[in-house]
């Protein structure tokens, strides 16, 4: 019975290691999914980061004139 090549035996190990990458991805992104989803769900279309700013001309600072 022949012995198994430390190549294929390599080869084996980076395939499972991209297997194990891929899944990880696709929770990932599932993950992004699910939370885009939740926040159309909650009606909130603004990003909470910029939700207080007023559109439009900003006042000027007495410094800046």
């Amino acid at each position: 019975m022949a012995k198994k090549t430390n190549y294929s035996f390599q080869k084996n190990e980076r395939e499972k290691l991209r297997q194990k990458k891929k899944q990880e991805k696709q929770g990932r992104k599932q993950d992004a999914k699910d939370r885009k989803a939740a926040i159309k769900e909650s009606g909130e279309d603004i990003d909470p980061d910029i939700a207080h700013l007023d559109p439009g001309p900003q006042t000027r600072n007495e410094s800046e004139e």
